[in-house]
Protein backbone atom coordinates (compact mmCIF):
# COMPACT_ATOMS: atom_id res chain seq x y z
CA UNK A 1 0.00 0.00 0.00
CA UNK A 2 1.16 3.50 -0.81
CA UNK A 3 2.75 5.60 1.89
CA UNK A 4 0.87 8.62 3.12
CA UNK A 5 -2.47 6.97 3.80
CA UNK A 6 -4.14 7.56 7.16
CA UNK A 7 -5.28 4.72 9.41
CA UNK A 8 -8.87 5.57 8.37
CA UNK A 9 -8.09 5.07 4.67
CA UNK A 10 -6.28 1.81 5.36
CA UNK A 11 -9.18 0.54 7.49
CA UNK A 12 -11.84 1.41 4.89
CA UNK A 13 -9.74 -0.13 2.11
CA UNK A 14 -9.06 -3.36 3.97
CA UNK A 15 -12.55 -3.59 5.52
CA UNK A 16 -14.90 -1.72 3.19
CA UNK A 17 -18.40 -1.11 4.47
CA UNK A 18 -21.61 -1.35 2.45
CA UNK A 19 -20.16 -3.10 -0.59
CA UNK A 20 -22.73 -4.28 -3.09
CA UNK A 21 -25.78 -3.06 -4.90
CA UNK A 22 -29.15 -2.40 -3.28
CA UNK A 23 -31.89 -4.43 -4.96
CA UNK A 24 -34.52 -1.91 -3.81
CA UNK A 25 -32.54 1.24 -4.64
CA UNK A 26 -34.57 4.22 -5.79
CA UNK A 27 -31.51 6.33 -6.69
CA UNK A 28 -28.27 5.33 -8.34
CA UNK A 29 -25.35 6.66 -10.35
CA UNK A 30 -22.29 5.36 -12.11
CA UNK A 31 -19.29 7.66 -12.54
CA UNK A 32 -15.82 7.23 -13.98
CA UNK A 33 -12.68 9.27 -13.50
CA UNK A 34 -11.40 9.68 -17.08
CA UNK A 35 -7.83 10.33 -15.92
CA UNK A 36 -7.19 7.26 -13.74
CA UNK A 37 -10.05 5.00 -14.79
CA UNK A 38 -11.62 4.54 -11.33
CA UNK A 39 -15.30 3.56 -11.59
CA UNK A 40 -17.99 3.93 -8.91
CA UNK A 41 -21.56 2.64 -8.88
CA UNK A 42 -23.55 4.04 -5.97
CA UNK A 43 -27.04 2.84 -5.07
CA UNK A 44 -29.27 4.56 -2.50
CA UNK A 45 -32.56 3.80 -0.80
CA UNK A 46 -34.26 7.08 0.03
CA UNK A 47 -37.23 7.04 2.40
CA UNK A 48 -39.19 10.12 3.50
CA UNK A 49 -36.43 12.53 2.49
CA UNK A 50 -33.60 10.62 4.18
CA UNK A 51 -30.98 8.18 2.91
CA UNK A 52 -32.01 4.95 4.59
CA UNK A 53 -29.31 2.80 2.99
CA UNK A 54 -26.37 3.08 0.61
CA UNK A 55 -24.10 0.58 -1.10
CA UNK A 56 -21.28 0.86 -3.59
CA UNK A 57 -19.19 -1.04 -6.08
CA UNK A 58 -15.85 0.55 -6.92
CA UNK A 59 -13.15 -0.59 -9.29
CA UNK A 60 -10.15 1.54 -8.55
CA UNK A 61 -7.29 2.44 -6.29
CA UNK A 62 -7.13 2.11 -2.52
CA UNK A 63 -8.20 5.72 -2.03
CA UNK A 64 -11.26 5.34 -4.27
CA UNK A 65 -12.42 2.22 -2.44
CA UNK A 66 -11.85 3.82 0.96
CA UNK A 67 -13.63 7.04 -0.06
CA UNK A 68 -16.59 5.05 -1.39
CA UNK A 69 -16.86 3.06 1.83
CA UNK A 70 -16.59 6.15 4.02
CA UNK A 71 -19.14 8.05 1.92
CA UNK A 72 -21.77 5.36 2.45
CA UNK A 73 -21.26 5.63 6.20
CA UNK A 74 -21.36 9.45 6.08
CA UNK A 75 -24.68 9.64 4.25
CA UNK A 76 -26.78 6.96 5.92
CA UNK A 77 -29.54 8.64 7.89
CA UNK A 78 -28.84 12.09 6.44
CA UNK A 79 -31.52 14.27 4.91
CA UNK A 80 -31.24 14.99 1.21
CA UNK A 81 -30.19 18.62 1.69
CA UNK A 82 -27.51 17.61 4.18
CA UNK A 83 -26.21 14.95 1.77
CA UNK A 84 -26.20 17.43 -1.12
CA UNK A 85 -23.96 19.73 0.92
CA UNK A 86 -21.16 17.13 1.18
CA UNK A 87 -18.01 18.29 -0.62
CA UNK A 88 -14.87 16.47 -1.73
CA UNK A 89 -12.99 18.37 0.98
CA UNK A 90 -15.34 17.02 3.65
CA UNK A 91 -14.72 13.48 2.43
CA UNK A 92 -10.94 14.01 2.36
CA UNK A 93 -11.03 15.41 5.90
CA UNK A 94 -13.15 12.51 7.16
CA UNK A 95 -10.59 10.12 5.63
CA UNK A 96 -7.82 11.78 7.65
CA UNK A 97 -6.41 13.30 4.48
CA UNK A 98 -5.21 11.90 1.17
CA UNK A 99 -1.98 12.30 -0.77
CA UNK A 100 -2.35 15.11 -3.33
CA UNK A 101 -2.25 12.63 -6.23
CA UNK A 102 -5.22 10.74 -4.72
CA UNK A 103 -7.59 13.67 -4.11
CA UNK A 104 -9.49 12.58 -7.21
CA UNK A 105 -11.00 9.78 -5.10
CA UNK A 106 -12.97 12.22 -2.97
CA UNK A 107 -14.12 14.10 -6.06
CA UNK A 108 -15.26 10.85 -7.70
CA UNK A 109 -17.46 9.73 -4.81
CA UNK A 110 -18.91 13.21 -4.30
CA UNK A 111 -19.80 13.33 -8.00
CA UNK A 112 -21.46 9.93 -7.71
CA UNK A 113 -23.50 11.09 -4.73
CA UNK A 114 -24.62 14.28 -6.46
CA UNK A 115 -25.60 12.41 -9.63
CA UNK A 116 -27.60 9.83 -7.65
CA UNK A 117 -29.42 12.61 -5.78
CA UNK A 118 -30.06 14.51 -9.03
CA UNK A 119 -31.44 11.36 -10.65
CA UNK A 120 -33.74 10.81 -7.66
CA UNK A 121 -35.00 14.42 -7.82
CA UNK A 122 -35.65 14.19 -11.58
CA UNK A 123 -37.75 11.04 -11.16
CA UNK A 124 -39.91 12.50 -8.41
Amino acid sequence: MERGYSAIVIDHFRNPRNVGELADANAQASVTNPVCGDVLKLTLKIVEGHIADAQFKTLGCEAAIAASSLLTEMIKGKGLLEAQAITPEMITTALGGLPKVKLHASALVEEGLQRALDEYARRR
